[in-house]
């Protein structure tokens, strides 16, 4: 913690360190450089973080982030209902949208399945994905998750699931994505290219 300095100043730095991508470090010069600027950065962050705690609210349909019910994606009716692209998270399906070439419509998993962090297809959102395939709207399942050992194995298992459950056509984002690689993580270009050249999963 800093040195010297009163509880509220610790409680913020303890705060931003949680951060991804801060530790302790980053998390004291993130506090001190919005200490120094309170009039025209920490007040106006300040009321932006409580206006979306106020306002932001999961979607029921996707399980993306948005101020409206169901999301702005689910809601535009220029979208093609019968394209389903899945991610992990939230982040990837704006690494998505960056790209601009994703015209379908978004389910977001909320995570991977791990056995080593014991995360099992109960705690992510593959139920919902199941009920709205099953509809019999969804022509094609894309499945962008990462190239991950865990990514890859939610990916096999979600194919699994799809065959059995639909006959919808289940792909997968073609190489461009690299091994390893988180999708908020690519530039737009590569995202475009492993889009367009995905491939039966």
């Amino acid at each position: 913690m800093a040195a010297s300095a009163g509880p509220e100043i610790e409680r913020l730095i303890a705060l931003l360190s949680k951060l991804p991508g801060l530790g302790p470090r980053s998390g004291r010069r993130a506090a001190l450089a919005l200490l120094k600027k309170r009039d025209t950065l920490l007040a106006p962050l300040t009321a932006a973080m409580v206006d979306a705690q106020a306002k932001v609210r999961t979607c029921t349909v996707c399980g993306s982030l948005d101020t409206t019910e169901p999301c702005a994606v689910c809601s535009d009716e220029t979208r093609d209902g019968r394209l389903i692209c899945v991610v992990e998270e939230v982040g990837s399906l704006w690494a998505m949208e960056r790209g601009g070439q994703f015209k379908g419509r978004y389910h977001v998993l909320g995570g991977l399945l791990s056995a080593l962090d014991g995360i099992g297809p109960e705690a992510l959102r593959i139920a919902e994905l199941l009920a709205r395939v099953t509809r019999g709207e969804v022509a094609e399942v894309i499945l962008a998750l990462p190239a991950t050992v865990d990514g890859q194995t939610t990916a096999h298992y979600l194919a699994d699931r799809l065959a059995v459950a639909s006959n919808v056509s289940v792909t997968m984002l073609a190489r461009g994505v690299p091994v390893g690689g988180d999708l908020d993580w690519l530039d737009d270009g590569t995202i475009a290219q492993a889009l367009r050249a995905r491939r039966p999963a």
